[in-house]
């Protein structure tokens, strides 16, 4: 452990890192391990590891990555959140994981940074979100307010469907009525199971249920339905 020149112990940021990428660990770790008020005390290649290990070592700084298998990135962050709110978890992106942005923050994420970042960049912001500050790179800031705006639309259609489901008897749940909106969006069972965090083949048991409710077994024909059920509504909020 390094010291200060009285001998006194410095008051370390200890760092684990979760990547699936040998590469990229191996490579932040030389970095940060060069700075004299830094730790890198753990590397591991999952989220189900990256949260067990923090159970364990109770690091101050997570630098996770979003895609890893067995457990991914953001349900990671998640648990570590709400369980262990002293450590601060960063997520590490690409240009191309941005619909992941919104999901991380309100599962606890401190904020981003993109893989390419740096050196000297990458040391500034972990000795930031040690300190609990909101690590959000100019680039990441603007795709954060184009998925506000977005998630915005999708809340008015949700909002629309649910004032026209709530007067119809086949009572769907919370979880099928956001795969509805997903669905109408144009987004196919693999994009939906990315977007909410669960497998294929469940989503594909919900949009079955769907289609039980409505006597439609095709989805263009239920994304159609369920689009005159949005105009049927408006007009029903015109007219009164």
């Amino acid at each position: 452990m390094s010291t200060n020149m009285v001998g006194e112990k410095m008051s370390l940021i200890t760092i684990l890192i979760a990547d699936d990428q040998r590469l990229m660990s191996d490579g932040l770790k030389t970095i940060l391990d060069l700075e004299e008020d830094m730790e890198v005390i753990g590397t591991v290649s999952n989220g189900k590891e990256a949260y067990e290990f923090t159970k364990e070592y109770s690091p101050l700084v997570v630098l996770m990555d979003i895609r890893m298998p067995i457990m991914n990135g953001v349900e990671s962050t998640k648990r570590i959140s709400n369980e262990f709110p002293n450590t601060n978890v960063v997520m590490l992106t690409t240009f191309d994981e941005d619909e992941f942005i919104v999901e991380s923050l309100v599962n606890g994420a401190k904020g981003f940074l993109l893989k390419d970042i740096p050196g000297d960049k990458l040391i500034e912001a972990v000795r930031d979100a040690a300190k609990g500050q909101m690590i959000l790179p100019g680039n990441i800031a603007m795709k954060l307010a184009l998925k506000i705006s977005e998630l915005s639309k999708i809340l008015e259609i949700e909002s629309e469907i649910n004032k026209k489901i709530e007067k119809d008897p086949m009572n769907f749940s919370t979880r099928e009525k956001e795969i509805i909106s997903l669905m109408m969006q144009g987004l196919n069972n693999q994009q939906i199971s990315e977007r909410i965090f669960i497998s294929e083949g469940t989503v594909k048991n919900y949009i079955s249920d769907i289609y039980n409710k409505i006597g439609i077994n095709n989805r263009s024909k239920a994304i159609i339905y369920f689009r005159k059920l949005l105009k049927d509504s408006s007009e029903a909020l015109k007219n009164e």
